[in-house]
């Protein structure tokens, strides 16, 4: 893999894509791709919403803050990502556009905030990377511009 970033869409995938080859050649553990804080602060995409109420912390003092840039790991055929509530009902739902998907297990650490998420992805790279820029999108809000890191693989 010669790059590790990516900001627009049809690039994300293509990088998703990538990075999801060279773990499986490298025969790593696991690949962790991250959204780039900054676009979660004050951005906004081109339906005019705001940023993600993860990253600039919302008025109902659930502590999402707490969780971090959103990140999304892929390794032997299962999705993992750390939710908030509110995001494990966004993720059900684009679960709903992607059947080949099922939520594996669901964990609920009482030292950490949110919920950790095991999906099952048994579907070839190009389905895995159109399924985890939908969770960026629509789980996470990134913007439709965000840039993407993966930051191992």
């Amino acid at each position: 893999m010669t790059r590790f970033d990516a900001a627009e869409p049809a690039e994300r995938r293509k990088l998703y894509v990538d990075a999801i080859t060279a773990h499986r050649e490298r025969g790593s553990g696991f690949l962790t791709l991250e959204a780039d804080p900054s676009a979660l602060e004050g951005g906004s995409d081109a339906e005019g919403e705001g940023a993600s109420d993860r990253a600039s912390g919302d008025e109902s003092g659930d502590d999402t803050d707490e969780l971090g840039a959103p990140w999304i790991q892929f390794g032997d055929g299962t999705v993992n990502l750390d939710c908030t509530e509110d995001e494990l009902d966004a993720l059900k739902a684009v679960l709903e556009e992607f059947p080949a998907f099922k939520i594996d297990d669901l964990i609920r650490p009482e030292e950490a905030e949110g919920v950790n998420v095991r999906v099952s992805a048994k579907a070839d790279p190009n389905r895995i990377a159109q399924f985890v820029d939908t969770v960026f999108l629509e789980v996470y809000e990134l913007p439709s511009t965000g840039r993407i890191w993966a930051v191992e693989i």
